[in-house]
């Protein structure tokens, strides 16, 4: 073996391994920050205070405060921001594809039975599908339109079925699968860095200069997390996908991996609403009915 294709393979190994590490640090965050949200006790009367609760870990008593106002100015230069699990993610994530696909795109990416494209036109389709999905999301974030939720989920998971069904009309099957969670990873990444952290940071700036902080930016960061919680089964779903070839090759596997997202969503919806003390196990019981009568359908309408 060439010292060059060696050295590929370990980074392939290393970045697999650091992607899949900084994921699960990254999804954890989403996953308690959500349920602490869900969870605190808003019944206070406070003028400083907008939650409280507590929790027990390794034998140890924690109270948690969720503020209205900023705290002393000592403590916000000791800040913790959780914003490099979700950096290293997409960095890794991002080389992981470089390395391995678009190295590679002449075999991984193009199949010819699909559509005959030479490798760089294959990554360019790829780069501008990343970019592209995530303008209009953006966009429609900031439209009137998210102001109805019902009509937003719509939207969003009409573009899905789209999106998912024209990928597998430009690449291979696995590729096409891929690229899905790729661009929802990619829209969740850009949901940190471009809107959660830069609201985060004005609002520091603001308490540093004793100044009252927009509270239409803590809302709009607010909102983008949550997307992001709603995001992770179905990107964690993709991620291990290469372990399922018969749902990655199946002849509508664009239209099972849409099923999924609104399968993947409604058990997320589930435990986010447990966090709220609303125990709906109905919810569950129907995303599990879902995936069992998914998986019997494929059986009797195999390819």
């Amino acid at each position: 073996m060439e010292v060059f294709t060696y050295a590929l393979k370990w980074s392939e190994s290393i970045l697999r391994w650091g992607h899949v590490l900084f994921a699960i640090l990254w999804v954890g965050n989403s996953f308690l920050f959500n349920y602490l949200d869900n969870k605190l006790n808003k019944d206070i009367s406070s003028k400083d205070i907008d939650g409280e609760g507590y929790l027990m870990h390794s034998g140890f008593f924690y109270k948690l405060s969720r503020l209205k106002t900023s705290p002393d100015r000592s403590y916000l230069n000791q800040l913790v921001i959780f914003k490099w699990q979700s950096y290293l993610t997409f960095v890794t994530g991002i080389l992981l594809l470089i390395v391995l696909y678009y190295y590679n795109s002449g075999v991984l990416m193009v199949d010819k039975r699909v559509l005959v494209l030479s490798p760089l036109a294959a990554i360019s389709y790829s780069v501008l599908s990343l970019i592209i999905s995530w303008v209009i999301y953006d966009f429609l974030c900031k439209s009137s339109l998210i102001k109805n939720n019902f009509l937003f989920i719509t939207t969003m998971l009409i573009l899905l079925g789209l999106l998912s069904f024209g990928l597998t009309k430009i690449f291979g099957p696995k590729f096409a699968f891929l690229s899905v969670g790729l661009i929802i990873g990619t829209n969740m990444f850009a949901n940190v860095f471009t809107v959660i952290i830069p609201n985060q940071m004005n609002i520091i700036n603001s308490s540093k200069n004793n100044k009252d902080f927009d509270m239409s930016l803590s809302l709009a960061a607010k909102q983008r997390s949550i997307h992001n919680n709603y995001s992770t089964f179905l990107v964690l779903f993709i991620m291990l996908s290469g372990h399922y070839s018969f749902i990655v090759y199946h002849k509508y596997n664009w239209l099972i991996l849409c099923l999924i997202a609104i399968i993947s969503a409604v058990g997320r919806h589930y435990f986010n609403l447990r966090g709220k003390n609303i125990h709906k196990p109905s919810i569950l019981f129907t995303s599990i009915i879902a995936l069992i009568l998914l998986a019997s359908v494929m059986f009797i309408f195999k390819n």
